[in-house]
């Protein structure tokens, strides 16, 4: 079988339609669909089968197409041996990162690999709800994502997910706000607050709820962002509370406060999503073992920081 055939039903099984496949690999649905025709001959039994408008994978269109990714797993574990043997981990890596932790390793890890001759990393910026992150794992080499503690939504999907950050999400307030010469918060004092939310779906609004059930009712949300930068004004200018990342939101305003919460558990996980064959190539696991690392000097920046101020504060 030709392996081209077979990473077309591979993308078939992941994105669910022609059309999609065909947008994903630069061809014509009508080629996809010839392609697979000749792929399902060589099968000798059905791959496919009708389903309203589309197709669908039969069980056997299924077993093949996860034999199909074995076999890209394979061919990505070759190539990177032999970018082993020849000690060069060359070609372009695509990776998707969402703002806040953009803004706070991208540009220190893509510092880093300059080193690396023939190695090349494209990166952009999106910040998708949670549902979201695994679909982009078709588009992009790398995707970085963020969930909650015990919330996996590319569970079963059969992606690599290395986890980069557990970082804890404090509550930002304006700096003469009546709490904030606190040194924490608790549900009970943010309740009664107007909220600055962020759009449903997202991450951080399971964390709200959890201070509703925690306070013994609902909180008032006036507005919703995605972006830190507008919600940082926000909060500034007096108009709400928010979540706050604690290690990636950067240099805050100094009309700005972080108070961290007690009583209900307020951290989020940040991950790298690849695809298993993807995850092969030498130049992708160089790019990952740089996030990694300078995922940990992030972390121990910040605790190290809080430490010293800590110690400051009670001499």
């Amino acid at each position: 079988m030709d392996v081209r055939r077979l990473d077309l039903l591979r993308e078939l099984a992941e994105r669910g339609s022609v059309t999609a496949v065909a947008e994903a690999t630069g061809r014509t649905p009508s080629a996809v669909s010839q392609q697979l025709k000749v792929l399902e001959r060589e099968a000798g039994m059905p791959l496919t089968e009708r389903s309203g408008r589309g197709i669908v994978l039969t069980s056997a269109g299924h077993a093949l197409a996860r034999s199909a990714t074995e076999v890209a797993i394979a061919l990505e574990r070759a190539s990177s041996l032999w970018d082993q043997f020849r000690n060069h981990p060359s070609g372009e890596v695509t990776l998707l990162t969402f703002p806040t932790i953009g803004a706070a390793l991208l540009p220190q890890v893509l510092a880093d690999l300059r080193s690396v001759a023939g190695l090349v990393v494209r990166a952009t910026d999106l910040d998708p709800e949670l549902a979201e992150f695994p679909d982009l794992t078709n588009e992009y080499d790398i995707v970085l994502a963020h969930t909650m503690p015990g919330e996996l939504p590319w569970g079963g999907r059969g992606l690599r997910a290395l986890p980069l950050l557990t970082e804890p999400l404090d509550i930002g307030l304006p700096a003469d706000h009546r709490l904030a010469s606190r040194s924490h918060v608790t549900p009970a004092d943010l309740v009664d607050e107007t909220w600055l939310g962020v759009p449903a779906g997202f991450p951080f609004e399971r964390i709200l709820h959890a201070i509703e059930q925690a306070g013994g009712r609902r909180v008032e949300v006036s507005q919703r962002f995605s972006d830190m930068r507008i919600v940082e004004a926000f909060i500034g200018a007096g108009l709400g509370l928010a979540f706050v990342p604690r290690y990636t939101s950067g240099v805050l305003p100094e009309n700005i406060v972080l108070k961290p919460l007690r009583g209900v558990a307020s951290v989020r996980q940040i991950f790298a999503l690849v695809r298993p064959d993807v995850a092969e190539r030498l130049a992708v696991r160089t790019v990952l073992e740089v996030l990694v690392d300078r995922a940990a000097r992030l972390q121990e920046s910040h605790e190290t920081a809080a430490r010293d101020l800590a110690a400051a504060a009670s001499s």
